[in-house]
């Protein structure tokens, strides 16, 4: 008979993807659950001060639910600082490090310089951590290409002789997604809807998205479109002043409530990442499995996220998404059927099967003492 376990989950930035993992797990999880988070704001103070404020929330839970069975930390948190502040009333339990993200690899935009305080902070996370997961494979390959170098470039005392304990401490456990509510569609609107559902922000290029629908618009291409997720635009002056004449065309703008997403999705007949940076990829996941027709680079995680049947497809190389959406704007009907059963084969990420993993990973670590 499967063990429940108590599983105390820190998830210091309470946001976006890193807040729709916390929810999907505590709602799927066969064990018990103590949750603590901060808002998803100011990330790098999450990272610098969250330990301490968890800390004092952690003696709460325990005092009034008694020790955790096991630890589970999402990675915006100085891991070895929260494991000093508790040292005192938390007994000795496994902790397990998800990394969602990492500093190492995360690409800086123009302007910035980067912060290797907070390079070190994920650094010394993995050392401390009993176990170390990471949402797709190439996250995990891109951090092991990068910490040689990073933890070389230091004046005295390196720690290179610990990476490969660290490495060895990886393991690939991919986000679980919220899919059953999601019902694949094989019909086309009428002009197409293509989708943008990422952060629009630097890392996600949406200056690309912009480029290629102007250039299609002028060419006479038809289509609508909806730009969705966190810190998109809203407002019709906000709309303007990205897309200009492009603005009538737009559907939908900004972050949406659930529901209304999952109807956009239900329409939705193309999707499109420029991304520059993507550890695994929610909103492609979730807009494929309504049936979208994927417009994506070949690169970051999705080659991986997609199974390789339909590489030819789904990819487009060397910048060229404008050329491949004016392939499938131009020809949706035989496009959808390019990428038949691509949908149902996202569902492997669904946390229905997903949490398993998850759960049976869980209890081998306290069974085995790590």
């Amino acid at each position: 008979m499967a063990t429940k376990l108590k599983v105390l989950l820190l998830e210091p930035f309470h946001s976006g993807s890193h807040q729709t993992w916390a929810e999907g797990l505590i709602k799927h999880t066969r064990h018990e659950i103590s949750f603590i988070s901060h808002p998803g704001s100011f990330w790098r103070w999450r990272v610098r001060g969250s330990a301490l404020t968890m800390a004092e929330k952690t003696q709460e839970i325990v005092n009034d639910k008694g020790k955790p069975d096991i630890v589970l930390a999402s990675g915006m948190i100085d891991l070895a600082a929260w494991l000093g502040f508790t040292k005192r009333f938390i007994g000795d339990p496994p902790v397990v490090l998800y990394q969602h993200e990492n500093q190492l690899t995360y690409p800086v935009s123009s302007g910035q310089s980067p912060d290797n305080s907070m390079k070190f902070v994920n650094w010394k996370n993995m050392a401390i951590a009993d176990q170390i997961w990471l949402n797709s494979n190439f996250h995990k390959e891109s951090l092991i290409e990068a910490l040689p170098e990073f933890l070389s470039n230091v004046p005295d005392l390196s720690h290179s002789h610990l990476l490969e304990q660290a490495i060895d401490k990886m393991h690939v456990v991919p986000v679980g997604v919220e899919l059953s509510e999601i019902v694949s569609s094989d019909s086309v609107e009428n002009p197409p809807l293509v989708l943008w559902n990422h952060r629009w922000e630097y890392d996600k290029n949406p200056e690309a998205f912009i480029t290629s629908l102007i250039k299609l618009k002028e060419e006479g291409v038809r289509f609508n479109f909806a730009v969705t997720g966190e810190n998109s635009p809203e407002g019709s002056e906000a709309i303007k002043s990205q897309f200009g004449k492009l603005s009538e065309f737009i559907v939908s703008s900004g972050y949406l409530p659930r529901s209304e997403y999952i109807s956009l999705l239900s329409k939705t007949d193309v999707v499109v990442s420029s991304a520059m940076h993507e550890f695994f990829g929610i909103s492609i996941v979730e807009a494929l499995s309504a049936g979208a027709i994927p417009v994506l680079p070949k690169r970051l995680s999705y080659p991986e996220i997609v199974p390789e049947e339909w590489h030819d497809f789904v990819f487009y190389s060397n910048e060229k998404m404008t050329d491949r959406l004016r392939e499938v704007l131009n020809d949706i009907d035989n496009w959808k059927k390019n990428v038949a059963g691509l949908g149902e084969a996202m569902r492997r990420f669904d946390w229905v099967d997903v949490i398993k993993c998850y759960d049976d990973k869980l209890e081998e670590i306290v069974s085995d003492g790590l």
